[in-house]
């Protein structure tokens, strides 16, 4: 075993988890971890486990006595949502749900979104303007995609406040979850928002539009439909991991590119580079760390036998890190890195993000828009962070225009 684990409570981790990632993928490309899961860290080695066949199923666990008794504590079996969505569920499952649902994820309707995503960038810019100084997450990052996933949607009138705060609860589900009192409030804002978006089904059923929702409840794929319970699940998952991510995307791509004037300097010069710059922000600082397999037999990853049954991490940010694929300036931020789509960021296989294009797009609007309209944006303080293993974010980006 590795002297170096997996720690994401080490000094500094929330504020820069990549040394500490370093120092494990120089050490070991795997390891078996005291609390019941292996961590893969090198890229070769994860793009071909999340390209496997392993399971994302919770069912094929095999018994481990200290992960099963932090997972009791916690009580996240019960969550309604876990365990419905594409997320969670293999083939032929997986198949089913992500069919039905690209089905309204076509290229051509994310595209159409572009105005709409302008408009709601400008908006935000305007306030920034005007105030002088604001939090970037507040006035930008954060409101951008969940107003697009709404709209997207077709959602009837609701206490956007309420759902808001019931999506950041949610999200919190997406992470280790150790702390009883967090795993209550997790589950009670699972029942909450289930209520809640069964309402708005059956609202939608009444007043179809031309609309996500609307699509989704009348997507068919060789007979078959989603059941209430899957429609709530996919909603669930659209509200909470889709707009999560790209608020961390937003985020984290002005505190990189804010950190790396050179990087700024050289977008501002070629506002053309903008595509590349996106995907070179999502490498340099992966809006999601990590995606978690199952073996359902016993393989081999990096000359470790990994048993059945066993809980695996793929580190998506270190694989994001790893000088063996990306060169010596793996470390860097580098806009015009050549390879840069190359991350997983989106995962890979056939659990690859569906909404990676929608997330590409409101980042290329949000970040190129707000490096024009602003030529001397600046910090305006600490920024501070999420605190968060998988879902690493910054909470607060002070900054002034």
């Amino acid at each position: 075993m590795t002297e170096t684990l997996f720690n994401p409570f080490a000094p500094g981790f929330s504020e820069n988890p990549y040394p500490h990632y370093a120092e494990i993928r120089e050490e070991t490309a795997v390891h078996e971890h005291p609390l019941g899961f292996w961590y893969v860290s090198r890229y070769d080695l994860v793009t071909a486990l999340l390209r496997s066949g392993q399971s994302v199923e919770t069912r094929h666990l095999a018994p481990h006595p200290v992960r099963d008794e932090m997972r009791k504590a916690a009580g996240g079996d019960d969550w309604r949502l876990g365990g419905l969505s594409m997320l969670d569920r293999d083939p032929p499952d997986h198949t089913r749900l992500r069919s039905l649902v690209a089905k309204v994820f076509t290229p051509r309707a994310i595209n159409a979104l572009a105005p709409r995503i302008t408009e709601l960038v400008d908006a935000s810019l305007d306030r920034m303007a005007e105030a002088g100084r604001c939090d970037l997450v507040d006035e930008l990052a954060f409101p951008l995609p969940f107003t697009v996933i709404a709209d997207m949607l077709g959602m009837p009138p609701t206490d956007e406040d309420r759902l808001r705060e019931l999506t950041g609860t949610l999200v919190r589900s997406l992470e280790p979850v150790g702390d009883p009192d967090l795993a209550r409030r997790i589950g009670e804002a699972d029942a909450e928002f289930t209520r809640l978006t069964a309402d708005m089904i059956e609202w939608k059923r009444a007043n179809p539009a031309d609309d996500l929702l609307t699509a989704l409840i009348d997507a068919e794929h060789e007979g078959d439909v989603l059941s209430d319970d899957e429609l709530i699940a996919q909603v669930g998952l659209l509200y909470v991991a889709g707009h999560e991510t790209t608020v961390n995307l937003i985020s984290n791509g002005v505190v990189a590119l804010l950190s790396n004037p050179d990087q700024l300097k050289a977008l501002r010069a070629d506002p053309t580079l903008i595509d590349n710059a996106v995907e070179e922000l999502l490498r340099y600082d992966s809006p999601v760390q990590m995606s978690r397999r199952i073996t359902t037999a016993p393989v081999e990853i990096g000359g470790q036998e990994i048993p059945t049954g066993s809980f695996v991490i793929a580190s998506l940010a270190s694989a994001n890190h790893d000088p063996a694929f990306w060169g010596e300036d793996a470390a860097d931020l580098v806009l015009n890195r050549p390879n840069a789509r190359h991350h997983v960021s989106f995962g890979a296989g056939p659990h690859h993000c569906l909404g990676a294009a929608l997330a590409r797009l409101e980042g290329r609007i949000a970040l190129g828009r707000l490096v024009e309209r602003f030529p001397d944006l600046a910090l305006d303080g600490a920024v501070e962070w999420n605190g968060r293993i998988n879902l690493r974010g910054a909470a607060k980006v002070p900054v002034r225009t």
